[in-house]
């Protein structure tokens, strides 16, 4: 039976085209999405396409945007066999991570994928990406199983779980890196799929998909010599009910009085702190060097190996579908959705 994707436009790069009479860049009309890219048909999969609402630039992405695309998918799972999102490359990451906490349990394939140059350019990177992104989405076992039952980012010959990549390059094809996380699948003559353990040992949860995210998540990124007086606005729980700070190295920051009196005055206020190494690669480890024992003490949160991505949606996510504080903590502390080692 001839598998069946559904093609989710929100906007990006990759959905550009050229026009032939005046040069100008223009929005990929997606009901003639044959006919500008009629190699589709030669997959041997039947696609189906529709946008967001409003379709963005993918810097102006948010929460709402993250659960219009939640909803799109729910109302369509059962029609389709496998889905393709069509976004920008800036937040990307950010939406895959997103939608990882949004849709958990899920059996199908959501890829997303863009491209660097426009469809309409004549070197694009965006055609194969999305040729292959359906590809994928459509591929079955010889039982009839989907190869892949994840969210996942695809991008210049690599399949990257999306909650554990990042964007790396504003200028290269090769724009997507995943340090902490080994591929999902590679591109070359043949597709290569090879889907990893699960992450979480728990069984397999049913499908669900989750209706609100907590947009009240601050995030702070160290550098030495920064005044962490000028970030008190930041420490307040009425603006913020948790924080990410990025920190250096294996979790470490300096020992400033005023910025560990600030920790201590939040967390005393009901705030929760998710600790992560602005890193690449590589883990957050309290206590390991006595600059980070202090978080340890105070009741900061080791966010291991998440990357930024997933530990600002992971909070979200939880702030806005769980109220109990301890029930929030203890869930930042696991792996949920494969986010974290």
């Amino acid at each position: 039976m001839t598998s069946k994707v559904l093609l989710i436009y929100t906007g990006g790069t990759i959905g550009m085209v050229k026009d032939l009479e005046t040069g100008e860049l223009k929005g990929l009309d997606l009901a003639y999405i044959h006919n500008q890219i009629p190699e589709i048909a030669q997959l041997g999969v039947s696609v189906s396409s529709l946008s967001i609402s409003s379709p963005i630039d993918s810097s102006d992405m948010s929460p709402a945007v993250w659960l219009e695309l939640s909803r799109i998918i729910a109302e369509n799972y059962e029609k389709f066999d496998g889905f393709v999102v069509l976004h920008g490359t800036d937040t990307m990451a950010y939406t895959a991570a997103a939608l990882s906490f949004l849709i958990q349990g899920i059996q199908k394939p959501i890829i997303l994928t863009g491209s660097q140059l426009p469809i309409g350019i004549l070197r694009t990177d965006g055609k194969e990406n999305l040729l292959t992104s359906i590809e994928i989405a459509g591929k079955k076992t010889a039982s009839g199983d989907p190869v892949l039952k994840d969210v996942a980012v695809f991008f210049q010959s690599k399949l990257f779980k999306g909650n554990r990549c990042s964007k790396v390059s504003a200028n290269q094809f090769d724009a997507f890196d995943s340090p902490n996380h080994a591929l999902l699948g590679a591109v070359g003559v043949e597709i290569n799929i090879s889907p990893l353990p699960k992450d979480n040992p728990k069984d397999e949860p049913s499908l669900r998909f989750y209706p609100k995210l907590n947009d009240k998540i601050g995030l702070m990124k160290l550098f030495p010599g920064m005044n962490p007086k000028a970030y008190e606005c930041l420490f307040n729980i009425d603006h913020h009910v948790a924080i990410v700070i990025e920190t250096f190295g294996a979790g470490n920051a300096f020992s400033d009085i005023s910025f560990q009196s600030m920790i201590l005055a939040y967390i005393g206020s009901g705030g929760v702190v998710l600790n992560i190494t602005q890193c690449v690669s590589g883990s957050v480890q309290h206590g390991k060097y006595a600059s980070s024992r202090f978080f340890e003490k105070a009741g900061v949160i080791s966010g291991g190996d998440m990357n930024v991505e997933s530990a600002l949606t992971k909070l979200m996510w939880l702030y806005g579908n769980f109220s109990d504080i301890d029930e929030i903590k203890k869930l930042l502390k696991e792996s949920v959705v494969g986010e974290m080692n």
